[in-house]
């Protein structure tokens, strides 16, 4: 919601006025400080500006009694206003319905809403993909510590980028309305954590998989490297056929050597070489930039998480992973014989922590009517992340 500044007015007055922690008040208007002057717009996060019909309301005052406002907030959001009467109404339901086939638009319309809604997160392009769509990162809270978290490395794993938008959406919602998450009080974790979020890391796979030939855009032989079959449910790699989990220098040579095929093709094809695509680069870059203490990736299936690689892990991560387990359910798994994944990379580069996440059970692409379940098993392990 955007309200116009008035003399001698702040932002900590409003934070007041709308029951909005200051703390998200400041961050949604990063270039306004101290006492305000007439005419700036400010933007107000967790509330929407609903009409009211001048036929069915004599004046404020009456609104003021009806929806339990101060009336001072019916003053402001109607300053010159001439047609309905404006009424702040606090967003208490989730904005997003992420249950549905997850494709890249859905994300960028889901982020647009997001943002509108909740200026205080920071939404930016991290790279491109090979077809040119933005990778894009969310970023909540002002904290040191930088926890990331992204999903849909593989196409056909694209439902954890719908839980990840779930996520984000119940997390924007508990902050603003000061409330918890799996008995978690979330506002403190704005202050002492920044959250990184990259939902989609392969958007061009995911579309592939969900609408078909026609989104390789004809620019790489898809169809060709699927042996004719026009269904793309089963491909994992990125459009030009290289499995992006296996594009990193973490023992790549043992991956290129051992994996089948070796060429591009819908899933494992670790590339020519190790980091050749822009996605993966993407993804590198972002962790050396930000500087992670943690990270968690989201993939399916199997109901389980690796937490270790080669005895580079931190000691913390056995302790992490225990509490994971405890409250998910999934089963803690230290080493897998696998290699050159972002997982791996990341704790051999960084020594810190890393966790590869295997939501759910089944074959993937994991149906819909899992998503319920699933989100309820993983938020406890998003959620445990941002305090252990």
């Amino acid at each position: 919601m955007i309200i116009i500044s008035r003399n001698g007015d702040s932002l900590d007055y409003y934070s007041k006025l709308f029951q909005i922690p200051q703390v998200l008040v400041e961050e949604a208007n990063r270039d306004i400080q101290g006492i305000l002057q007439e005419g700036l717009y400010v933007n107000i996060p967790g509330f929407i500006l609903q009409k009211e019909s001048r036929n069915d309301f004599v004046d404020l005052v009456t609104i003021s009694k009806h929806y339990h406002l101060p009336l001072d907030a019916l003053i402001l959001v109607n300053q010159s206003n001439q047609g309905p009467f404006s009424v702040p109404v606090r967003i208490m339901g989730p904005l997003l319905n992420p249950v549905k086939f997850y494709d890249y638009q859905s994300l960028l319309d889901d982020l647009e809403a997001l943002t509108v809604h909740y200026p205080f997160i920071k939404v930016e392009s991290i790279g491109k993909s090979v077809l040119g769509k933005e990778l894009l990162e969310v970023r909540i809270g002002q904290g040191e510590k930088v926890i990331h978290f992204n999903g849909s490395f593989h196409a056909n794993e694209w439902i954890t980028s719908a839980i990840l938008m779930k996520w984000l959406n119940d997390l924007l919602l508990a902050l603003s309305n000061d409330d918890r998450i799996c008995g978690i009080a979330c506002l403190p974790f704005f202050q002492e954590v920044t959250i990184s979020v990259v939902p989609m890391v392969n958007p061009d796979g995911v579309d592939l998989v969900l609408k078909g030939e026609e989104a390789a855009e004809g620019c790489v032989d898809v169809l060709e490297m699927n042996n004719g079959n026009p269904a793309f449910y089963a491909w994992k790699a990125n459009i030009r056929g290289v499995d992006l989990n296996n594009q990193y220098p973490a023992k790549w040579e043992i991956e290129k050597q051992r994996k089948v095929p070796q060429e591009p093709a819908p899933r494992d094809f670790p590339g020519e070489v190790c980091l050749s695509e822009p996605e993966a680069i993407a993804m590198k870059e972002l962790a050396e930039k930000r500087n992670f203490c943690r990270v968690l990736a989201l993939h399916t299936q199997g109901k389980e998480f690796y937490w270790g690689y080669e005895g580079w892990e931190p000691k913390q991560s056995e302790e992490i992973a225990k509490e994971f387990e405890a409250r998910s359910g999934y089963r803690a798994v230290q080493y897998v014989d696998s290699h050159a994944g972002y997982k791996d990379w990341f704790i051999q580069e960084f020594r810190k922590e890393a966790y590869t996440i295997e939501l759910g059970k089944g074959i993937n692409p994991l149906p819909l009517s899992q998503f319920p379940s699933i989100y309820e098993e993983s938020v406890h392990i998003l959620m445990a992340a941002l305090y252990m």
